[in-house]
């Protein structure tokens, strides 16, 4: 399928990975995708970490942070 993503004006991106109903596996395939894609959208021009951090949460949960992100 696609990835959509959005960002806001502080570069911080909203997507969504899923939904709670999906199996682990399912959402850790979402994820990532989407840091692959991500990352594939770097613009050549930038030389510094693209990726710092991400976090997942439900919609009014509590985040989590991911760890090793490359």
């Amino acid at each position: 399928g696609r990835v959509e993503f959005r960002v806001d004006s502080t570069g911080i991106i909203h997507v969504g990975v899923g939904k709670v109903s999906f199996g682990k596996d399912k959402l850790v395939q979402n994820a990532k995708a989407i840091i692959d894609s991500v990352k594939a959208a770097k613009p050549a021009s930038v030389k510094a970490t693209y990726l710092r951090s991400a976090f997942v949460t439900t919609t009014m949960g509590p985040s989590i942070k991911l760890d090793n992100l490359q």
